[in-house]
């Protein structure tokens, strides 16, 4: 199918469209950008110069990606905004380019299959894997990691730097300076660890023994008197047949900020 302009529409000449794309009334396509097969803009989205995104991504009616970040150490290098395919964003999500190698990386990068409901923000140099779901107004700031399959609530914000591992579920209106391992639910004001994300990793087809053995290394891990570095050690040695319990012990180990702790009335 042929791709579709709206009158009202601004397209700059050396952006490159795909085939049946469909760009509605009063947006605004700058140059040096790539909108892949399939793609939907609903009114009045904005895509900016040095961003790129691949197939039958479907944009809702406000939606800024490639502005530029909010950072003073940022001089106008050439940097990107890469999507993946097949992602939902609605009404008024903003996604900001990198600040380039020097201060973080050349992209921020979000994966496919992702949605990011109305009004949530990726700051600057963030990184999200594939399935990432942000609820309404929640708020990434500059350089976090997200993994796949990562659940967050309605207006929760994140430091800088923050990692969210694989599978994580994180609770509205919640906030976090540290990092949230893998497999784990987090919430609170200045949130904590509530155990493991038992029904999300169920709904992601993870058997019964693997939710079982990360609950009992969670335990180990966060809720026991053991020292940190040891129950590490003893959850490595005792679940070694799990992947996933071997992928939060690595998680946690390999943290710069530290990692959320147990929250109160966690389990």
């Amino acid at each position: 199918m042929a791709t579709e302009i709206h009158p009202s529409a601004l397209v700059d000449t050396n952006a490159q469209l795909g085939e049946n794309v469909k760009i509605g009334p009063f947006c605004v396509i700058e140059g040096n950008t790539v909108i892949g097969d399939n793609c939907t803009l609903d009114a009045n989205v904005q895509i900016k110069s040095f961003t790129r995104m691949g197939k039958g991504n479907t944009l809702d009616s406000g939606v800024i990606l490639g502005g530029l970040p909010q950072h003073l150490g940022f001089k106008g290098e050439e940097t990107w905004v890469e999507l993946g395919d097949n992602n939902i964003l609605r009404e008024y999500a903003t996604v900001h380019r990198a600040t380039g190698v020097d201060i973080g990386r050349e992209s921020t990068v979000i994966g496919s299959n992702c949605m990011l409901m109305a009004y949530s923000h990726v700051a600057h140099d963030c990184v999200l894997g594939d399935h990432v779901i942000m609820a309404s107004s929640a708020n990434l700031a500059g350089h976090i990691e997200v993994g796949n399959y990562v659940t967050i609530g309605g207006m929760s914000g994140f430091h800088q730097f923050v990692r969210i591992g694989d599978y994580a579920f994180v609770g509205a209106m919640s906030g976090f300076g540290q990092d949230i391992p893998p497999y784990m639910i987090a919430t609170g004001v200045r949130g904590g660890l509530q155990g493991p994300n038992s029904i999300g990793l169920r709904r992601n087809g993870f058997k019964a023994k693997t939710c079982n053995a990360l609950k009992k290394a969670y335990k180990l891990i966060f809720r026991s008197a053991i020292p940190r570095k040891d129950a590490l050690d003893a959850a490595e040695k005792e679940f070694a047949e799990f992947p996933e319990v071997i992928n939060l012990v690595d998680f946690i180990r390999s943290s710069k900020r530290g990692v959320a702790v147990a929250g109160h009335g966690s389990k």
